[in-house]
């Protein structure tokens, strides 16, 4: 008979590596250590990286918790080409020259459009689904529908290194937001407001709630772990919520 293991109760952060999406790095975690019950605290583009709470056993009871922490994160924005997905994956839509473009007149824009309160609309390259349907499986179609607009709060939105033309300027940034924001949107929104289009061509998650990226384990030496050491970096779930770990 196959032994059966009690899953651990917790968050187990996950360094999640470019290419590959949340969902499968949860359902290899499930079938590889056999744990019951997982689920994860909030989820990544497939082309992001970064701190990914994995939820074990009754972790995945406090979901709503976990995802209901802000989020910080490091990335880059490339000006003057927009695309179909808002990130570099996407289909260009429309290119305009960057060379006039300055780290100033980004900051200006930032802080005049892109701070404190704010409402977005989801991006049709998304999970968000609309009588039933999630808006990626239109956008694949080629067909477009009404998002409501969503309300979110950007707590910090910094550039910190600025890459002018030859070709495209781009800026590195760090962003520290509410649940629900859509960072390739940001990246959007603000190449809209300068004229010249953006998108997203890096993103990386460093914190979700009080937990940081440090205390996260790449997803590929989770997998040569045995489940013991595994269960050793989970965060409980009552250390989780009282913020003592």
């Amino acid at each position: 008979m196959k032994d059966v293991f009690p899953d651990p109760d917790g968050i187990l952060p996950v360094d999640k590596p470019a290419g590959m999406p949340s969902h499968v790095i949860v359902t290899t975690l499930r079938r590889k250590f056999g744990f019951a019950k997982v689920g994860h605290g909030g989820t990544l583009d497939p082309d992001a990286t970064g701190l990914l709470l994995i939820l074990l056993g009754k972790g995945t009871k406090i979901s709503d918790r976990v995802m209901g922490g802000d989020k910080t994160y490091r990335g880059t924005i490339r000006f003057g080409v927009a695309t179909t997905t808002q990130d570099r994956l996407g289909d260009v839509v429309s290119e305009a020259p960057t060379d006039g473009l300055t780290q100033a007149a980004v900051e200006a824009a930032i802080a005049r459009d892109f701070v404190g309160d704010l409402f977005q609309k989801p991006p049709m390259y998304s999970a968000v689904k609309i009588a039933g349907q999630p808006l990626y499986k239109l956008a694949v179609r080629g067909e477009e529908c009404e998002r409501e607009e969503r309300f979110v709060h950007i707590y910090a939105f910094k550039v910190t290194a600025f890459r002018p033309a030859p070709e495209k300027a781009e800026a590195d940034f760090e962003v520290r937001c509410s649940k629900g924001t859509y960072v390739r949107t940001l990246a959007n929104d603000l190449g809209a407001a300068l004229g010249c289009g953006a998108h997203l061509c890096a993103l990386r998650r460093t914190a979700s709630g009080k937990v940081t990226l440090e205390r996260a384990t790449p997803f590929a030496d989770l997998l040569e772990m045995p489940r013991a050491e595994i269960e050793a970096r989970v965060i409980p779930c009552s250390a989780y919520l009282s913020g003592a770990f």
